[in-house]
C-alpha cells in the first residue's frame, strides 16, 4: 500500500491502474485489489477523464493527527528550530533503528545552498554524524563488540572504512563531547552531533551544512548543539 502513495509522490499527477502497477512493480491483479480497498476506504478517488486515480487528503489528515501526538518530536521542535536559527544550518534529530539511523525530524537551513534531507530517511551508522553519536553512546566494551568485523562500506571517498580507526575516532569524540563527520556521508557536507538520553531512549541531534561554512564553525556549532541537548535533557528530566 505504501508503494502506491510513494508512486504518487514521485509522479505527482493522476495515474491509471496500469501506470501504478508499472511504477510500483506490483502485479496488476494485486494492484487492482489494493486500489479497490483504498478507494473504498476513501484514500483514493477516481477521475473519469482521463480514467485515473489520485489520493484524497484522508491519508494526510490521519498522518498529521498521528504526528501531532508524537511522544517526543513535537515537544522539541521549538528547540530544534531555535538551534537552526542560531546556527543557520540544517538541524537533524535521529535515533538508531536496527543497524541504521532513522531521521525523525529535519529542520532545514534558510540558506539556498544547504544540506537537505527528509524525516524517515535512513543513514548508515558508521558514516553519518548522528550514527557516530549513537555509537558513541555505547559503553566502550559494547562498542568494540558491535564494531568487530562489521563491514564499513565507503559511502564517499572520505568515509572511515577501518574498524579500529572508526572506534578510535568515536572514543576520542566522546571524550571531546561531540562527534564530527567531514564529508564522510555526503561529499562536501560536514556535520557535528551529540547524543542525549530521554527517559529510556537514546537520540542524537546534528547540525549539518556545506564544508565552506561549517569548516571554521565546528566548535561554535558544537557549543550551540551541546547547550540545546543539555536543555532538552533537563526539560525531560522534570517531565
Amino acid at each position: 500500500m505504501l508503494n502506491i502513495f510513494e508512486a504518487f509522490q514521485k509522479v505527482q499527477k493522476p495515474m491509471s491502474l496500469t501506470d501504478l502497477a508499472d511504477i510500483t512493480g506490483i502485479p496488476k491483479s494485486s494492484c487492482h485489489a489494493i486500489v479497490a480497498t483504498l478507494t473504498a476506504r476513501g484514500y483514493l478517488y477516481s477521475l473519469s477523464r482521463p480514467r485515473a486515480l489520485y489520493p484524497t487528503r484522508r491519508f494526510f489528515d490521519i498522518a498529521s493527527e498521528i504526528h501531532h501526538h508524537d511522544p517526543f518530536v513535537e515537544h522539541v521542535m521549538p528547540l530544534l528550530e531555535r538551534l537552526r536559527d542560531t546556527s543557520r544550518e540544517t538541524v537533524i534529530l535521529g535515533k538508531r533503528q536496527g543497524d541504521a539511523v532513522i531521521y525523525l525530524q529535519v529542520v532545514e537551513s534558510p540558506h539556498s545552498i544547504r544540506y537537505s534531507s527528509k524525516p524517515g530517511e535512513f543513514k548508515p551508522l558508521h558514516s553519518s554524524s548522528i550514527g557516530k553519536a549513537l555509537l558513541g553512546s555505547l559503553k566502550e566494551s559494547e562498542l568494540r563488540t558491535q564494531m568487530a568485523e562489521r563491514p564499513l562500506p565507503a559511502v564517499t571517498a572520505a568515509t572511515i572504512t577501518d574498524n579500529d580507526l572508526l572506534i578510535n575516532d568515536i572514543l576520542e569524540s566522546r571524550r571531546r563531547g561531540y562527534f564530527v563527520t567531514r564529508g564522510e556521508n555526503v561529499p562536501d557536507v560536514w556535520a557535528v552531533s551529540a547524543f542525549l538520553n530521554v527517559h529510556s531512549e537514546t537520540l542524537a541531534v546534528a547540525i549539518a551544512g556545506p564544508r565552506h561554512r561549517m569548516e571554521n564553525n565546528v566548535v561554535e556549532c558544537a557549543q550551540l548543539l551541546l547547550a540545546t541537548c543539555s536543555f532538552i535533557s533537563r526539560q525531560w528530566a522534570r517531565a
